[in-house]
């Protein structure tokens, strides 16, 4: 794990708070060594006035008081919220006032492209939009934006959302709009704000599906800064992105839309900072339901967002999840066990065998949890007559030693095998056949969800490890682990891991401007921007990291940047493994025999591990001589990987000119013309990603504004990645 010593965070704490479906749980962590000083859970408020904001505030005064916490203690202080997810599933969001404008030829087109009329959100609701339109041809006097405005809210608008044709090369009129707007004292947002993308319609939806979520947002944040002010935290209040990033409150007010999926992104979030995942699948399991995301070269894959299978201009981690988790119940019909879920323990009022005190004989009940659901679902009665408990996943790995000793998932073995037994004489067979079935049930939903992942994100299968977290981690991950012949590990502290995600997280924000055959000054001017948005967030400089993709596709240039607040350092205070201790890991993380293996480099922040190895193709007829990658960290965690690279071993001041000769030497030419690999640098304690690029001059043009404050003498490795 990341360390953050330094006297700068000596008695430091850092928090986060996570809002799960069922409940809210709070995690403290040392900012030097990120222990686990204390955790602490509430039920989630979503039928609250307040919304999930009371139980954050509820969460975040009981880890204070329960731990003794000092608040002046507390120098980071970050959660994730359901809120904005929840208002669009449920068509929960305000009405919208939509000002269209456009100027010339173009204005006829402009109004019927932000006439949006009603937007489905989900299945059956329905976001509300009113709209009038401004010829911008001509200034508009403000007589006249007033008199719109006035007259979408008396049509019941509740929020206004404001776009202009061609905003994107110049957003004066939109600024002047909303500059009106919020004088009036009205909710607004601009399109400007949103998104710098052509396609009117498509930024006109996101904005004003940005402007639906803005009361709501607003006040629950509010609520949440002030009893954060109140309980004496000074501390810089960061949300939870829908990207595995986060951003402070100021920037939430404007884009609440960007919190949409930040519960799953917690997961992530964790995954890369806490556990230190370079490549893998995250499988995030609850009690109901299980969240499932990829990682590659320790960044979480992202996918464009959409709402009720619309368009937006935002961006999201890829997660998908899957109706079956650690509670799911059982369903038996035929003399079988024929499904595991969707319908969960906690949903039917049932309580799990695991965690249960047997009180008499179980007797079998077929049962209808909801209404609509099938009638073969199966509880136990012990006592009253009506089914009081249920067998689950987690109620099957207990039985067949899947759940390793200190998980929150291990329970009571000789009630789980009583039940079991019971269970057994229905489909006649033994326990242990009844769970191994329940469990390859369980597993046949979650295994083509991986298998896409993998494919849809380019990932080698060879180097991904099945990462489990949330309280039903071990009811499902190693069963899926050994049914695809994976590597798996569980999470410490799985039942707050996304938690810890969000204390952990970093300050994220992403640029997109379509440009047609980028030029460096393209590459540099957006860089410098995504840099200065994370710093006007808080990020300390030194800690930033870019990346610049071109996405020949759709003429997108897109620079994400992220870094650690001010408090973090990038020195590791962590136990470091023993040289024997990393030859056995990466023995098996490269599945070659140690003596195989040799040290290519050390920077003093990262050492450089190769490995020779022939790949066979044809029967092996074919034979291509490979060269295996990784790249760890100070304290032995695998930060970059790969099947076969090349590499170089210089100083900053040559960088460049090896950049450009591996560059050259593993270039391939095809249809498109010239092909480079994926290039990375690795300086003092950054792993420079130049992967998104098209040619070496972009390359060049980045890596030297990257290494521009590195001593000229410093150790760096050039990296081309081959496969």
């Amino acid at each position: 794990m990341v360390s953050m010593a330094g006297d700068e965070t000596a008695g430091k704490v850092r928090i986060g708070i996570d809002v799960g479906g069922t409940f809210t749980h709070a995690v403290a962590l040392d900012a030097a060594t990120l222990s686990l000083i204390g955790k602490t859970k509430v039920p989630t408020t979503h039928r609250a006035q307040e919304g999930v904001a009371r139980g954050i505030i509820e969460a975040l005064r009981l880890l204070l008081q329960d731990h003794n916490i000092d608040a002046s203690r507390v120098g980071f202080i970050a959660h994730s919220t359901t809120q904005a997810t929840n208002a669009l599933l449920e068509g929960d969001v305000a009405p919208v006032g939509i000002i269209g404008m456009g100027a010339g030829a173009n204005a006829w087109l402009a109004e019927q492209q932000t006439r949006l009329g009603q937007i489905e959100l989900a299945p059956g609701k329905f976001l509300k939009t009113f709209h009038r339109f401004i010829n911008t041809s001509m200034v508009a006097e403000e007589g006249t934006i007033r008199s719109a405005l006035e007259g979408l809210v008396k049509e019941g608008a509740h929020a206004i959302a404001i776009s202009e044709a061609f905003s994107v090369d110049g957003n004066a009129n939109e600024a002047r709009v909303l500059a009106i707007a919020r004088g009036m004292g009205l909710f607004a947002t601009a399109g400007f704000e949103v998104s710098q993308l052509y396609g009117l319609k498509v930024r006109t939806r996101t904005t004003v599906i940005n402007a639906s979520m803005l009361p709501k947002m607003i006040e629950s944040a509010d609520m949440t800064e002030k009893s954060v002010r109140q309980a004496g935290i000074t501390a810089p209040i960061m949300i939870m992105r829908s990207d595995g990033g986060v951003m402070d409150i100021d920037a939430m007010r404007k884009k609440p839309i960007l919190t949409m999926l930040s519960g799953p992104a917690a997961g992530v979030a964790a995954a890369m900072m806490f556990l230190h995942i370079s490549d893998g699948i995250f499988m995030e399991v609850g009690g109901t339901s299980t969240d499932i995301s990829a990682i590659s070269n320790g960044r979480a894959q992202i996918r464009p967002g959409e709402i009720g299978g619309h368009k937006v201009y935002m961006r999201t981690l890829d997660v998908r999840t899957v109706g079956v988790a650690g509670g799911s119940m059982l369903r038996v019909s035929g003399g079988k066990i024929v499904d595991v879920g969707p319908r969960s323990a906690h949903i039917a009022g049932l309580h799990y065998v695991s965690f249960t005190e047997p009180m008499g004989e179980a007797s079998l009940k077929l049962l209808q949890p909801k209404a609509g659901d099938p009638p073969d679902y199966v509880g136990f009665s012990e006592s009253s007559g009506e089914a009081e408990i249920c067998l689950t996943p987690t109620c099957a790995s207990n039985l067949l030693g899947l759940v390793p000793d200190g998980d929150v998932g291990k329970g009571n073995l000789q009630h789980i095998k009583s039940v079991f037994n019971v269970l057994a004489k229905q489909v006649g067979s033994t326990p242990e056949a009844a769970a191994e079935e329940t469990l390859r049930i369980a597993a046949k939903k979650c295994i083509p969800i991986v298998k896409a992942l993998i494919k849809d994100h380019k990932l080698d299968a060879d180097l991904v490890t099945l990462v489990g977290g949330g309280g039903g981690a071990a009811a499902i991950v190693p069963f899926v682990a050994k049914e695809m012949g994976m590597r798996f590990q569980l999470a410490e502290h799985a039942d707050v891991v996304s938690a810890i995600g969000v204390g952990l997280a970093l300050i994220r924000e992403t640029v997109e401007r379509q440009v047609i055959d980028p030029k460096n000054e393209d590459i540099l001017k957006i860089r410098e921007e995504a840099q200065a948005a994370v710093q006007k967030m808080g990020a300390d400089p030194a800690s930033i990291e870019v990346q610049v993709e071109v996405d020949t596709r759709t003429n997108t240039l897109r620079a994400t940047a992220f870094g650690a607040t001010s408090m973090q350092e990038t020195k590791e205070s962590r136990k470091s493994l023993s040289d024997e201790e990393r030859l056995k890991m990466l023995a098996g993380s490269m599945r070659v025999s140690a003596d195989q293996i040799k040290i290519r480099g050390d920077t003093g922040f990262f050492q450089v591990y190769q490995a020779d190895w022939t790949e066979q193709k044809l029967l092996g007829l074919l034979r291509t001589k490979m060269s295996a990658l990784r790249v760890l960290d100070s304290a032995g965690s695998i930060r970059l990987q790969s099947r076969n690279a090349d590499t170089s071993i210089t100083t900053a001041s040559k960088a460049e000119s090896e950049l450009a000769r591996l560059s050259d030497s593993h270039a391939l030419w095809g249809d498109a013309g010239k092909v480079i690999p994926d290039m990375l640098v690795l300086a003092g304690p950054k792993i420079i990603d130049l992967s998104g690029l098209l040619n070496i001059e972009q390359i060049l043009a980045l890596a030297k504004i990257e290494l521009e404050h590195v001593r000229p003498d410093a150790p760096v490795v050039v990296i081309a990645k081959l496969g």
